[in-house]
């Protein structure tokens, strides 16, 4: 599914594509730069601190909105430039494709001392397409770039761009919060005669229209404060102010903007209608699958397995092709087709097996749609919702939402070809999604699985000698996203040694000095079963000596603390987890023959809402057993408990860097 992608998040995409290409300085011409330029460059020029490289002077954009549908927008920019870093802000942007087309685009320079200057539209870099990667294949959106010189400090650069569109359902998203302060935004809004709109505010206190007269409002906000990133925030879509507006016509009304979720569940379920119908080459695969299989369990693996290995994730993305599936019989034939598509191929063989399911639409980022969100398009992924029969019950069927009126559904992903049916990644659970019915829409929470289906276990058998070399045995068992990452990892390596470096990634992490002697992968291709590493290996100078006595370490391997909140800057957004988990080590050292314990690290039990740590050093004879697990609950830690975690992650970081202590035995 194509990402609803606002301005500001394609201009991150692009990035990469315009640092990589060589530009031509275009030719600037001698000329007065507008007024609304000069306005806001003669602004106050306010106080910001060293980290902040440009200031977004004035903003405003203006939408028309014809009585056949077609909008008409105006998008003006002028932004100061405090460092050099803000160079990047010196250049306008506008992306086109499907239903945008651009009118024209103009760029101006104040510089601090000189003349003003212009960049025209004829200058512009030539279109360079984006979102080619990630197994996308085709797509229409291009962003067309002028570059405007001397994006200098104490410089202000700005641009107006005009554009045309025919977009397939009626709204607008008005960003007025970006990652740079924002000293003043405007949105005017223009619309026939016996048009209304319908204008939701998020991350932001509403605030009213002043009326322009002739069905025109405009909404303006001043002194916007930047989002700075930070480590394991919420992405940045769930935190900024924007305003969604949609526009309603008195006419077709599944082209106006979506009042309600429901709104939305109907439009995606127009988009369907008939692309889910099977073909002959379906319908004779899918007897195929099924000859062996009576269960509907069974039969829901068995295509979830055909899907994973024998349709390619590949995404063709013209047009409304970014939000309407290609149907069962060509992606089928084809034996590719991006998330939708597969989601499709699938409900269409499942339906054949006498299962009902239904398309989920989902965005991969935990966060970015909450229960507040207004119905917009601000999904990225579809997966499934598959309706199960009243007499199953599978244990490993854990990804399981309870629909009051269709009963329980399995979340599934079709496209990710790691997970097993069953089970589902962690960025997608306890996420809101937009379950779609024959009836229309709603939104719904997922589910969050239990700790236990994702985690590591690792288990070690160790010895130590009198020198302070540790040698010995590690398995590590991972279930879940530990298990599902590493397969695609290890799914892309060239050869066995490329194999063994991520052990050693790993292991590096722990042990400064150290060589992997022997080491294996079990169910590298098993979806169903836990994912494992198996090695040996040296560690030279592991234990110190300390005068007569041997200090080591006994949480040999992995680390759980962190150090995201140990920052000068208060913390301004809370924490969030990737998804629940839950690690055990377990670690068995033979010490040397003639040492003795002399001291033990204590235990440590931590025990919160969010997460819990409990690990011990016990002795058996002549070896130390560590233990330790390690659980997270809840995937969000507000900040009201910023302090529980920082403590949390501190006393974690002092159990990993503890020491026993063995000393000579007396004779």
């Amino acid at each position: 599914m194509r990402a609803n992608m606002h301005k500001r998040q394609i201009l991150a995409l692009s990035a990469a594509i315009l640092a990589a290409s060589c530009w031509q300085v275009p030719a600037a011409v001698a000329a007065d730069a507008p007024a609304w330029m000069h306005a806001a460059a003669s602004a106050p020029p306010g106080h910001y601190d060293e980290k902040t490289k440009a200031v977004l002077l004035y903003a405003e954009d203006v939408t028309t909105v014809g009585s056949d549908g077609k909008i008409k927008g105006v998008e003006r920019r002028a932004y100061r430039i405090l460092r050099p870093e803000g160079r990047v802000y010196a250049k306008a942007e506008a992306f086109v494709g499907g239903d945008t087309k651009v009118g024209s685009m103009r760029a101006w320079c104040i510089p601090a001392q000189g003349k003003d200057f212009e960049v025209k539209d004829k200058d512009a870099a030539v279109d360079r397409s984006l979102g080619i990667e990630n197994g996308i294949l085709v797509s229409d959106f291009k962003v067309r770039t002028l570059q405007i010189p001397a994006g200098d400090p104490g410089n202000v650069v700005g641009y107006e761009i005009q554009y045309d569109s025919r977009p397939f359902v009626l709204e607008d998203g008005w960003d007025f919060q970006r990652e740079i302060p924002v000293k003043e935004a405007r949105y005017t809004l223009q619309m026939p005669s016996g048009w209304e709109y319908k204008a939701v505010w998020m991350n932001h206190p509403k605030m009213e229209p002043t009326t322009l007269g002739g069905n025109q409002w405009q909404w303006v906000v001043t002194d916007v404060p930047e989002v700075r990133w930070e480590r394991n925030m919420p992405p940045f879509e769930g935190v900024v102010g924007r305003m969604v507006v949609a526009f309603l016509g008195p006419g077709a009304k599944w082209t106006n903007g979506f009042v309600s979720w429901d709104d939305m569940g109907k439009w995606q379920n127009g988009l369907v209608a008939g692309r889910r119908d099977p073909t002959s080459e379906i319908s004779r695969k899918v007897a195929e699958i099924n000859e062996r299989r009576a269960a509907p369990q069974q039969k829901m693996r068995g295509i979830a397995d055909f899907m994973q290995k024998d349709i390619r994730y590949v995404g063709i993305e013209l047009g409304i092709g970014g939000w309407q599936p290609h149907t069962a019989g060509e992606v089928f034939t084809h034996r590719y087709g991006d998330c939708k598509d597969k989601a499709t191929l699938m409900s269409s063989m499942l339906k054949l097996s006498g299962i009902d399911s239904y398309y989920l639409i989902i965005n991969t980022e935990r966060g970015a749609v909450t229960s507040a969100t207004p119905p917009t398009k601000m999904f990225n992924h579809a997966i499934l919702a598959i309706r199960l029969p009243d007499q199953l019950d599978d244990p490993e069927f854990q990804a399981i939402y309870n629909d009051p009126k269709l009963g329980r559904l399995l979340i599934f992903d079709p496209t990710d070809e790691k997970t097993s049916i069953g089970s589902l990644r962690g960025e997608l659970q306890a996420n809101y999604a937009l379950l779609i019915t024959p009836e229309g829409g709603q939104l719904i929470e997922t589910p969050q699985l239990p700790s236990s289906y994702n985690g590591m276990q690792r288990a070690g058998k160790l010895t130590l000698d009198p020198q302070g070399t540790l040698r010995g045995h590690i398995e590590e068992t991972l279930k879940g996203d530990f298990a599902t990452y590493e397969r695609y990892y290890q799914s892309g390596v060239p050869s066995s040694k490329d194999r063994v470096k991520r052990i050693e990634q790993e292991v590096s992490h722990s042990i400064g000095m150290f060589q992997i002697t022997s080491a294996s992968i079990t169910n590298l291709d098993q979806n169903t079963l836990p994912f494992g590493y198996s090695y040996e290996f040296v560690a030279p100078s592991y234990a110190k000596p300390v005068g007569s006595l041997l200090a080591v370490r006994p949480a040999v391997m992995g680390r759980e603390s962190s150090d995201l909140l140990e920052t000068k800057e208060p913390r301004k957004f809370p924490v969030n987890f990737e998804g629940p988990r839950h690690d055990v080590d377990q670690f068995e050292i033979t010490i040397p023959q003639g040492y003795v314990v002399d001291d033990l690290p204590p235990p440590v039990d931590l025990d919160y809402n969010f997460a819990s740590y409990h690990s011990k050093i016990e002795t058996a004879g002549n070896v130390l057993k560590y233990t330790r697990t390690l659980e997270i609950k809840e995937l969000t830690v507000p900040l009201s408990q910023m302090e529980d975690l920082k403590k949390f992650y501190r006393v974690i970081a002092g159990d990993e860097r503890n020491t026993a202590v063995l000393k000579p035995e007396a004779h």
